[in-house]
């Protein structure tokens, strides 16, 4: 499972066609509010939970999407608006996102 295909959509989508032929568009939103890093979704070390504390803070560069970097042949990594880089968006995780949050 890879993509074939990522284009932006206008500016606040993004369009990824993928190899077995699925193809959809999500919101960058969408995108990034799934965003998988721990600073985003915590993380679990030995017995503790990490859970990361949520700003309710308007920075609309937060869904401005920068560019996109492959990461090996297995993901990719999306550097957003606010200078958030730390999310590497795994061809699985990038799937279930596409296929969760597709634009009908």
């Amino acid at each position: 499972m890879e993509p074939i295909e990522i284009k932006r959509v206008g500016n606040d989508k993004l369009f990824i066609k993928w190899l077995d032929g699925f193809s959809s568009t999500v919101t960058l939103k969408d995108l990034r509010d799934n965003c998988p890093c721990a600073s985003c979704q915590g993380e679990q070390v030995g017995f503790q939970k990490f859970e990361p504390v949520k700003l309710e803070v308007h920075n609309p560069a937060k869904y401005e999407l920068k560019s996109i970097e492959p990461v090996g042949n297995y993901a990719i990594q999306i550097i957003w608006g606010d200078g958030h880089d730390t999310g590497i968006y795994s061809f699985e995780h990038l799937r279930f996102v596409m296929e969760k949050f597709a634009i009908k």
